[in-house]
């Protein structure tokens, strides 16, 4: 993405042949230095795991689920499973009535 700040954390990707991204190793330090700083939003794309972690060090504070109109018989849950629970409040949602989709942002509670 031009002119955005990109961050891709990897156990495995070497850092010296990353391109035009800065290859993290801990994403919590990141996440947290990143909203210390202040400034424009961060946004995660990725894994389960990777929210779980952020979600558990207190590092999140909106989630936004697309709700897309396709039956799958299986798929990538939105977090880990663990014993913790994150109770949040629906703040908007929008629907787009070409596709079915639903866009639902949640608030951390």
């Amino acid at each position: 993405m031009p002119r955005v700040e990109t961050f891709v954390v990897s156990r495995s990707l070497d850092p010296a042949t990353a391109k035009d991204v800065t290859v993290v190793r801990d994403p919590a330090g990141l996440v947290g230095n990143l909203k210390a700083q202040g400034g424009k939003e961060i946004w995660l794309w990725g894994g389960g795991n990777l929210f779980r972690n952020l979600l558990e060090a207190s590092l999140v504070d909106v989630v936004e689920v697309a709700v897309i109109p396709i039956l799958l018989g299986g798929g990538v849950p939105l977090a880990v499973p663990t014993g913790s629970r994150a109770p949040l409040r629906l703040v908007s949602h929008r629907v787009y009535p070409t596709t079915g989709t639903v866009m639902l942002e949640y608030g951390m509670v």
